[in-house]
């Protein structure tokens, strides 16, 4: 049965991972991540998508992109993946696939549930118990969002802008946050809508989503015992 295309409209964020096949590293060394944010910024720039957080981790990559375009997201992920793989491969002396299948996304209802997807993925390092503090990890766009980073490249979201009155004021305001840890019910659900790719926000937004898209936009139990869920 051929695949259903993703939930996808311009201008409402998205939050998309994409794992190493096998849970395997698409990273290496320093390089290797040097290179993936530079092809990065090439795809954002041909695809006129705009990136507010991302978190490159050893073996998955976290980004939260609001395209201007329908199906952007798609050819923005199809050019970086394409193009980061053939580098990889190159430089490593290596051939075949690197990602695990297709990248996974869901919509993101805006304000307090962009904002729990910005520390979502900034936090990554923190879950995965490779910093204490989530601004030290150089390969995120933390220390950027907590004003630590200029000229980064990132697109703030209305909903970060709405944390303040200046960038000192917004800076401030979000290491507020990103010092109250994610309860146990909130990662879930996000992993969950991630998992299935629907669209995370209030029953509003989700109905807003299914009208234009004539697509379920909420999350299904599971009928099978579901693979392990990442932790990250």
């Amino acid at each position: 049965m051929a695949r259903l295309p993703r939930i996808d409209l311009p201008g409402i964020p998205q939050h998309v991972v994409q794992r190493g096949n096998n849970r395997l590293p698409c990273f290496l060394d320093d390089g290797d991540r040097l290179r993936y944010l530079h092809l990065l910024a090439d795809a954002l720039l041909a695809t006129r998508c705009r990136l507010h957080a991302y978190v490159l981790m050893d073996n998955h990559v976290h980004l939260l992109v609001t395209p201007q375009d329908a199906g952007a997201i798609g050819k923005m992920m199809q050019r970086l993946g394409r193009n980061y793989v053939a580098l990889f491969n190159g430089r490593h002396g290596r051939t075949g696939t690197l990602w695990e299948g297709r990248y996974k996304a869901c919509l993101v209802d805006s304000e307090r549930y962009v904002l729990r997807c910005y520390r979502y993925i900034e936090l990554n390092p923190v879950r995965a118990r490779l910093v204490d503090d989530p601004v030290a990890y150089r390969w995120s766009s933390c220390a950027a969002n907590t004003g630590q980073r200029p000229g980064s490249g990132l697109v703030p979201h209305a909903g970060w802008l709405a944390l303040g009155s200046t960038d000192a004021e917004r800076a401030s305001a979000y290491r507020t946050l990103l010092d109250e840890t994610l309860d146990d019910d909130t990662l879930a659900e996000i992993r969950s809508y991630l998992q299935q790719q629907r669209a995370l926000g209030h029953d509003a937004f989700r109905a807003i989503v299914e009208a234009k898209t004539r697509r379920f936009a909420g999350t299904r139990p599971a009928h099978r015992p579901p693979r392990p869920t990442p932790t990250t």
